[in-house]
């Protein structure tokens, strides 16, 4: 196991930082994304692979980087794995990998587990050991694109329970009508949570926001009612 570290700065120890911080086990294309975005957000973070060109490309840039089998309980118990709060499990090609890694991390007793799953069964099976968040990064995109290919919204974000929030233009029979005398929410039964005018910033939507052409809007509520809504922009 072969351990790389940035340059300690004064305060906390790093093994303090790093159990407040986030571990982020397999180190591709998904987890080396995660793990610099968590660094750039100004988390501390834990990367392990057993890949030393990985560890080698991240070394540096990372507040700790370590070369070491993911699926090895000896490995992970003497990096204290257990006393983080918070894993990542980001290998998705590798399934016993992904699977092994996983139940390791649960037994070590780490209370917030998510794991990229690249299936359906993949996912299930995730579930099943008692991982906390279960991802699927590349089904997810794929039907957040379908959505914005289809419609006319600029951006979309949906929930299991079939919630969504979507951000689109004003339609043209609002323009110029406050959102309490247009009735968007007896008529649609959507609501507008927030608008950016032309070149200015989101705010908070109130019953007397008057939208205007070129606005952007979000809008929540049903999937299916917030894309007719989008719909009419």
């Amino acid at each position: 196991m072969r351990i790389s570290t940035d340059s300690q700065k004064d305060g906390p120890s790093l093994a303090d930082k790093l159990t407040r911080g986030v571990v982020v086990l397999g180190l591709g294309r998904f987890g080396r994304s995660l793990a610099l975005e968590l660094m750039a957000a100004g988390d501390d973070v834990l990367g392990v692979d057993a890949d030393p060109r990985l560890v080698q490309q991240l070394s540096g840039r990372l507040t700790h980087i370590v070369e070491g089998d993911t699926t090895s309980e000896e490995v992970l118990r003497q990096l204290n794995i257990g006393d983080f709060s918070r894993a990542v499990v980001g290998m998705g090609t590798d399934l016993e990998a992904s699977i092994l890694t996983a139940s390791v991390v649960l037994d070590l007793g780490v209370k917030q587990v998510w794991a990229k799953a690249i299936s359906a069964s993949h996912a299930r099976i995730l579930t099943q050991i008692g991982v906390h968040h279960v991802v699927r990064p590349e089904h997810d995109m794929g039907k957040k694109v379908a959505h914005l290919v289809r419609g006319r919204m600029l951006d979309y974000i949906e929930f299991d329970d079939g919630y969504a929030f979507v951000r689109t233009r004003v339609p043209q029979a609002m323009h110029g009508r406050s959102l309490s005398g247009f009735g968007v929410r007896q008529l649609y039964d959507v609501t507008v949570v927030g608008v950016k005018p032309a070149g200015g910033e989101f705010t908070y939507a109130t019953p007397e926001t008057v939208l205007r052409a070129g606005d952007e809007i979000i809008v929540s509520g049903q999937q299916r009612k917030v894309e007719a809504f989008a719909a009419l922009s």
